[in-house]
């Protein structure tokens, strides 16, 4: 039996603001939830728990949301290189600071 997952605090609250921009996202659509979760091939009562920010509920059904309301392409961008501040850093750190070129 696995044993039960509870997050840290700075993941709950991500997990509650994105359920709660994903509320927004919805309503400003008009969108009803029984919609919403027709589109995204899940429940009514799932798509409630995405809207609390329910850290049980697995990104994938979270993306299928997304994508229902048209939000999809702002999950890609998430870890892209572009937005990884700490890992372009340390990328630039690592590089060789001259380069020789082998002589034959």
């Amino acid at each position: 039996m696995p044993t039960p997952h509870f997050p840290p605090a700075g993941v709950r609250r991500g997990l509650r603001k994105l359920g709660a921009d994903i509320h927004d996202a919805r309503r400003r659509r008009k969108l009803p939830m029984a919609v919403v979760a027709e589109r995204a091939f899940t429940t009514r009562q799932t798509l409630q728990k995405i809207e609390a920010g329910d850290p049980n509920v697995s990104i994938g059904i979270y993306a299928s949301v997304l994508q229902a309301l048209g939000l999809l392409d702002t999950l890609n961008q998430v870890a892209d290189i572009s937005n990884d501040r700490v890992g372009q850093t340390l990328s630039s750190a690592e590089l060789p600071k001259s380069i020789h070129l082998k002589r034959s």
